[in-house]
């Protein structure tokens, strides 16, 4: 014979199984308002997106790309306006970042720069579009690009549909008007072109060069053009509100449970940057005088552990934050006090590891991993001044500025110009003591010809081999796909054009071995 369940469990129990059947609570309380119809300007941005796309960026990156994201940004704009969407200051912040950061694929022919931009900009694109502010907003606003690229789509047919009985009487004489200026241009810029081989000339730069053979390329590229459009506009219409999911807090500990591992931390710390210091007054010369190799795994190694050291203690004050004791403001002071310790001495070995990199650089030279690891080190370093300044002034500010000083690293680290400073310092240490690695450095990009222009012939010719042929094997290359650097390059080779032989080169080491750790 079954017991009887009491009815305040039952009901319990049927609540459960309701919650069970409707699922997770956050994906309906992120939800926001249905979206306003699309407005007419919304589908006529996308429509120029997409042509953009197709037209600029079938022969590679360059200005084009930032011009082919203006209509996108136009789309976003019109559909908030339809939304009622008033712009503020942090959105706004990010649209400019945006903007800044798209310049470097203009700027800059190396594609790990631009490829870095391009992430940054979709991160900001998130933040603005959402408006995000709490962590798990800054960092699940990207994901909602996901949704806004399904929803887009219906939501933009929904709009056509609805304007499939328009009237003809308005939208005819637009379509008239631009067929006949279409057809006037042909055929005045054909005359024209005709009659004068330097405007022809010029015409040919300024117009995309479009192709039966491209036609796939093309299509692709529209259509992703006008995805993108869209589902930025949609995004800006309805976006998800991600700052609604809040993060529970940890169950406090006392202050010796939580104390305890952190001051013992903080003890080896500050015994790891003593023996630093003392190495650095006093012990370097057995290091120096130690064969190659021994010098180099010193160096090298020891930056890679420290950098290490520096994202794992970033994730102890993460959970140290979460469980830390909150019984009053004595408990407030005394974990600053004990994280800022922390903070302070991993500035100290963030400093120990850009200065083991400089000793590695300067015994080795410069590479783009080398370059690359060291300003994410210096990164790390301003995260954790930030992380400082959160425990004084208050950390509702935090997650934005992280994200916002991400992206304005990866926008300096582009126009700084990684591959330019590689070059220049191989070149530098080539005039001190005349080694430099040529098969490495033939395997820049364009944006290192000015460094390696100032070597001696035939080095200088064999150091550009690599990068002249490359551009070569490209030919000709449109304005909107030609970024400064490869322009700046060009000009540099046709000034002074590679002249050693192969087989010269081949002598020199030009086609060994390269070096990248």
């Amino acid at each position: 014979m079954r017991a009887r369940v009491p009815a305040e469990v039952a009901a319990w129990q049927a609540h459960q199984r309701q919650q069970a059947a409707a699922g997770p609570e956050w994906p309906r309380l992120i939800r926001s308002a249905e979206a306003a119809p699309v407005h007419t300007a919304t589908l006529v941005a996308a429509l120029v997106a997409g042509l953009a796309f197709a037209l600029l960026l079938g022969d590679g990156m360059g200005p084009g790309l930032l011009l082919a994201a203006v209509p996108a940004m136009v789309a976003a704009y019109a559909a908030a306006r339809t939304a009622r969407r008033r712009a503020r200051p942090w959105p706004l912040v990010w649209v400019a970042g945006c903007i800044a950061l798209l310049l470097i694929p203009a700027l800059r022919d190396s594609a790990w720069p631009s490829t870095l931009a391009i992430l940054a900009t979709a991160l900001l694109g998130a933040l603005a579009l959402h408006g995000s502010r709490t962590w798990p907003g800054v960092l699940l606003s990207p994901f909602g690009f996901a949704d806004a690229a399904v929803s887009g789509l219906g939501w933009a047919w929904a709009g056509l549909r609805s304007r499939s009985g328009v009237s003809k009487d308005r939208w005819l004489p637009m379509a008239k008007a631009v067929a006949v200026a279409a057809a006037l241009l042909l055929l005045f810029g054909g005359l024209f072109a005709s009659a004068d081989a330097a405007f022809a000339d010029l015409l040919a730069g300024l117009v995309p060069d479009v192709s039966l053979g491209d036609g796939p390329l093309r299509t692709v590229l529209f259509l992703f053009g006008a995805l993108v459009a869209l589902t930025a506009a949609r995004a800006a219409a309805a976006p998800l509100r991600w700052d609604r999911i809040k993060v529970t807090p940890g169950t406090s500990r006392s202050r010796l449970e939580w104390a305890l591992p952190l001051v013992l931390l903080n003890l080896l710390f500050a015994g790891f940057i003593a023996v630093q210091l003392t190495v650095l007054f006093g012990g370097y010369d057995k290091v120096l005088n130690s064969p190659g190799p021994a010098y180099s795994e010193y160096a090298r190694q020891g930056f890679w552990q420290l950098l290490w050291a520096t994202l794992l203690t970033l994730v102890v004050i993460a959970l140290a934050l979460r469980w830390a004791p909150r019984g009053g403001p004595g408990d407030r002071r005394f974990v600053r006090v004990v994280l800022g310790a922390l903070c302070m001495l991993t500035l100290v070995v963030v400093a120990s590891a850009l200065r083991r990199m400089d000793l590695y650089v300067d015994a080795y030279g410069l590479t783009r991993l080398r370059v690359s690891v060291a300003a994410m080190e210096l990164w790390l370093g301003l995260v954790i001044v930030l992380i400082m300044a959160a425990g004084v002034f208050g950390a509702r500010w935090l997650p934005r500025a992280v994200m916002g000083s991400a992206a304005a690293a990866v926008l300096v680290f582009g126009l700084m110009s990684p591959d330019g400073m590689v070059a220049e310092r191989n070149v530098a240490r080539f005039q001190q003591d005349e080694k430099i690695d040529l098969a490495y450095v033939q395997s820049l990009s364009a944006d290192a010809v000015p460094g390696l222009d100032a070597l001696p012939e035939p080095l200088r010719s064999c150091a550009l081999r690599g990068i002249n042929d490359e551009m070569a094997r490209a030919g000709r290359v449109p304005w909107y796909a030609m970024s400064f650097g490869e322009y700046r390059a060009r000009t540099i080779l046709r000034d002074r054009p590679v002249t050693a032989s192969y087989e010269v080169c081949s002598r020199l080491g030009a086609f060994g071995t390269r070096t990248e750790n």
